[in-house]
């Protein structure tokens, strides 16, 4: 565990606007802070820790009516301390930062927030061909500790391929009329239906899919795997559940299995918020979880979106 900034160190003897202030009661504030902090967060990849590149937010209320204000250095100093040092961030570092972040501001703020977002860089492998690439997942993972209270949350986005369901059953309906006018009223060989099939009139019509996106923000249950933040798997779990991610270096034959995948898992955005909602049922490690699932049509100029959230016990709320 990274060592905390001494008190001492926290000291000014520069003028202080703040404490030359007249002595006045004050509205309380719910949170004070800063958002869009550049600096980079330490996590646990496969082949061991890194640092990435992140933006951080972080924020206390301010409770004394007699405070003007907040000391913004000292959330500053105490993030550099434990986001970016040397041992990877996982829940408890999280916790000590907001208990930090706290005992910076005691007598001032009863409540402290983080939010870290950036992204997680995964080598994923192609379909068939054994070929592998680098894909990168927006990342976002959010803390709060209030009077007492402890939360933690992990937030993905991830690709996939939509196929439109009733567009595929239209598609197969041309296909269909053109066969019968092809091959209607006779007998019909196997090799040649075969080869017509292989020919454009056997591709007279191909439904439309679309690059889609699922946002999943779950809250981690506590006392399950406490230190553990578990990026990679929340990815790996939406991609199993989905069963059309995006890819990254394909071969031919891969490109085949994707046309494949899709034609064998046509969905609507409401299949696929569904499909992701069931995947973080049954998990334990997931206490609450918000998801959309949004399908950047291709046959129109707006998209089609789908959002399903749990909300249990106080957790997520529809925005």
């Amino acid at each position: 565990m990274t060592d905390l900034p001494s008190p001492d160190s926290f000291t000014d003897p520069l003028a202080d606007e703040v404490a030359r202030m007249p002595a006045a009661r004050l509205a309380p504030l719910d949170r004070v802070g800063m958002r869009g902090i550049e600096m980079p967060v330490r996590v646990l990849l496969d082949d061991g820790p890194a640092l990435l590149p992140a933006r951080v937010e972080v924020a206390v209320d301010l409770r004394d009516p007699a405070a003007r204000g907040i000391h913004m250095s000292r959330l500053y100093r105490l993030c550099d301390a434990h986001v970016s040092a040397a041992e990877p961030l996982d829940r408890s570092r999280l916790r000590a930062l907001l208990e930090a972040l706290l005992a910076s501001h005691a007598g001032l703020s009863q409540g402290a927030w983080l939010g870290i977002a950036f992204e997680l860089p995964l080598r994923r492998v192609a379909l068939l061909s054994g070929l592998s690439g680098w894909r990168q997942y927006p990342v976002r993972i959010a803390a709060s500790l209030e009077q007492g209270r402890w939360r933690c949350e992990l937030g993905v986005d991830v690709l996939y391929s939509s196929t439109c369901p009733g567009s595929a059953a239209m598609a197969r309906q041309v296909v269909a009329q053109r066969f019968s006018g092809r091959f209607g009223g006779g007998a019909v060989d196997a090799a040649a239906v075969a080869r017509w099939l292989e020919s454009p009139d056997g591709g007279a019509a191909t439904p439309h899919a679309q690059r889609s996106r699922a946002t999943l923000d779950v809250r981690l249950a506590d006392g399950i795997g406490e230190a553990h933040l578990p990026m990679a798997h929340l990815v790996d779990l939406a991609e199993r559940a989905l069963a059309t991610p995006v890819q990254a270096a394909v071969k031919r034959m891969d490109e085949q299995e994707f046309a494949r995948l899709n034609g064998a898992h046509p969905m609507y955005c409401e299949d696929a918020a569904r499909r992701l909602a069931a995947a973080l049922d049954a998990e334990a490690w997931v206490a609450d979880y918000a998801i959309e699932a949004a399908h950047l049509e291709s046959l129109h100029p707006h998209d089609a979106v789908a959002r399903v959230v749990k909300g249990v016990a106080g957790g997520f709320t529809p925005d």
